[in-house]
């Protein structure tokens, strides 16, 4: 059952407001539906819109940050039910992953895509069974998600690949998708996971 949303997202603040909008109804629904929500322990852009109306809305949040970042004053720790503080950005990708039953990624640059891609390849490997879900606000993901389909067309990916992550377009289609979510099966053998013929 997934209960911690953990949401990857853009810390920029200059972004244009269509992504907040989506960033703070994704938390609003998260909230009013009982999940709580992990996120990086920022208090900026997407990342603290995200989080800050989750918890207006009943979610307990979670921090996690590290400690060069946490140094630079940047955190929202007053406004987390809970915080950590991690020694780097590794231990905080798997402080996150610990703490969570599910990913959203919200549209993001180099970092948000660096967690989605491990978290892809962790459940690529059977390590987790989570829902990883793509936020396309304002058609983001669609490039990324063209992508996807050469690496699947060309043979460097298997075809149920397509079954490790979804693709939302709105909040709702999002939070519904993981009221709904079934775990895979197993990865059991080799099989389920190399190309070999």
């Amino acid at each position: 059952m997934i209960k911690k949303v953990c949401v990857f997202a853009s810390s920029s603040s200059i972004l244009d407001k269509t992504y907040f909008a989506d960033a703070e109804r994704l938390g609003e629904l998260l909230g009013r539906e009982g999940f709580d929500i992990v996120y990086g322990g920022s208090n900026l852009g997407l990342m603290w819109a995200s989080a800050s109306a989750a918890k207006e809305n009943g979610a307990k949040v979670t921090g996690v940050m590290p400690e060069k970042l946490y140094k630079m004053c940047v955190s929202k720790e007053e406004a987390c039910d809970d915080f950590y503080v991690t020694e780097g950005m590794r231990e905080r990708k798997a402080k996150l992953d610990n703490l969570s039953d599910a990913i959203v990624a919200l549209p993001g640059g180099f970092g948000t895509l660096e967690e989605l891609s491990e978290m892809i390849v962790q459940k690529q490997l059977g390590y987790n069974k989570k829902a990883i879900v793509l936020l396309n606000t304002n058609g983001f993901y669609t490039k990324l998600n063209e992508f996807f389909e050469v690496i699947i067309s060309e043979k460097f990916a298997k075809e149920k690949s397509r079954q490790m992550y979804y693709i939302a377009d709105t909040p709702e289609d999002a939070v519904c998708y993981l009221q709904n979510y079934t775990e895979p099966v197993s990865v059991e053998s080799k099989l389920d996971i190399y190309l070999t013929n």
